[in-house]
Order: C-alpha cells, then sequence, then structure tokens
C-alpha cells in the first residue's frame, strides 16, 4: 500500500494536474472574487467562507479526470484489479494520494487567501479546520466519480456533472462551520454533521467505487 501511494504521488506531481493546477485555480477564483462582487470590506468577509470552500471544491475537480485515466492509458489499472491487494484499499490509497496533492495544499492555503477576501480573524481557524475535515470526503467522492467514468471518451465532464450533486452536502456544513465561526456562534451541530459525512463517505465509497470499476473492467 505505501509503495502504491508512493507511485501515485510521484504520477501526480509528474503529470503537474494536482498540486500546481489546483492551488493556481484556488488563486485565481479569490481574486477574481472582489473584482465581482465590488471591493466592500463587509460584503467580502460576509461571503468569504463560502468562496473559500467553492473554490476549494472545483479546485478538487480539477484533477479528477486523471485520478485512474494514467492507469487506465498504460494497463496498470488491470493489473491492479487482479493483484493480491482488495481494490477497495488500492481505491482508498488512491483517494489519499489525491487527498494529499490537491486537498491539503489548499486547507494550508486557505488561512491566506482569506485575507484577500477581509475574513474575520476568527475565521482562520475554523475555514483550516472545515477544509481538514471536508476536504478528505471531496477525494474520496471523486475517486467514486473516476471510477464510474474511466475509459470514456469526455470522462471528464460526465465526471464532474455526476460529482457535483453529491459534493452539496460537504459544501453546505463546511460552508456553514466556517460562517458560523468566523461570526462567533455556535459550530457543534455543522462541524458533527461535516465530520460525520466524511466518516460516511470514506467508510462507504470505497466499496461503490470498487464494485462500479469492476463492472467497468469487465
Amino acid at each position: 500500500m505505501i509503495a502504491l501511494l508512493l507511485r501515485d504521488l510521484q504520477l501526480a506531481f509528474r503529470a503537474g494536474g494536482g498540486f500546481g493546477l489546483g492551488l493556481a485555480f484556488f488563486l485565481i477564483v479569490t481574486v477574481m472574487v472582489p473584482f465581482s462582487v465590488g471591493p466592500n470590506s463587509t460584503t467580502l468577509g460576509t461571503i468569504a467562507p463560502g468562496v473559500l470552500w467553492l473554490g476549494a471544491l472545483l479546485a478538487c475537480l480539477l484533477s479528477l479526470d486523471r485520478l485512474l485515466a494514467l492507469d487506465w492509458e498504460d494497463g496498470s489499472l488491470d493489473l491492479l484489479a487482479t493483484a493480491p491487494l482488495p481494490l477497495e484499499g488500492v481505491l482508498a490509497v488512491k483517494a489519499l494520494a489525491h487527498w494529499i496533492t490537491t486537498g491539503l495544499p489548499l486547507v494550508l492555503v486557505a488561512p491566506v487567501l482569506g485575507v484577500l477576501l477581509n475574513l474575520a480573524p476568527a475565521g482562520f481557524f475554523w475555514i483550516t479546520l472545515s477544509l481538514l475535515i471536508g476536504t478528505p470526503a471531496l477525494s474520496m467522492i471523486g475517486t467514486f466519480g473516476a471510477a464510474l467514468t474511466v475509459g470514456l471518451r469526455r470522462g471528464g465532464l460526465l465526471l464532474s456533472l455526476l460529482v457535483m450533486p453529491l459534493y452539496v452536502p460537504t459544501l453546505i456544513f463546511g460552508a456553514e462551520v466556517a460562517r458560523r465561526g468566523a461570526a462567533g456562534f455556535a459550530t457543534e451541530t455543522p462541524l458533527l454533521m461535516l465530520a460525520g459525512i466524511t466518516a460516511g463517505t470514506l467508510a462507504f465509497m470505497p466499496f461503490a467505487a470498487a464494485a462500479v470499476l469492476r463492472v467497468n473492467l469487465r
């Protein structure tokens, strides 16, 4: 499993589809928002949690189409499917590699970009915490979508259409945690809901992804 994780990390950096692209997109979204809504600091501070969460979600989408495509193209996916390793474990490792190269950098840079949106000082901790808890679910759901569309022509567009509705609960509760935290309100309820969504996703989605991938590989 460790060897597979290291291999996927190397492929992600060599392909250029994770770390740099996601961060660049996240930065562009954050910089463009003040141009569209105006420079009013009160308005920017109000919408900052939602904008940061939406930017992180869209940044995660950018590299999903390459999550399994490289292995599909060179035949490695067939070997992984017939290897002694359980396919559920293989897909979980791939989701972890995607989170390390895409989700984790977004978590680390979000407070810095929050400054550009005039995020309240109390919100820096909560936006970081909510992204740290919620982004693993985005990667795991994205892995399910990648398994569902692997090998299809123009699968990237279809992948986005399939995954976006599944991202909505995570987006709602993640942004709510950051919004309430920035405003000084209680965050226990949305935080527990966000953690529950992530825990459920990590527990059940590898099995769903493995099932649809087996069907696609037949």
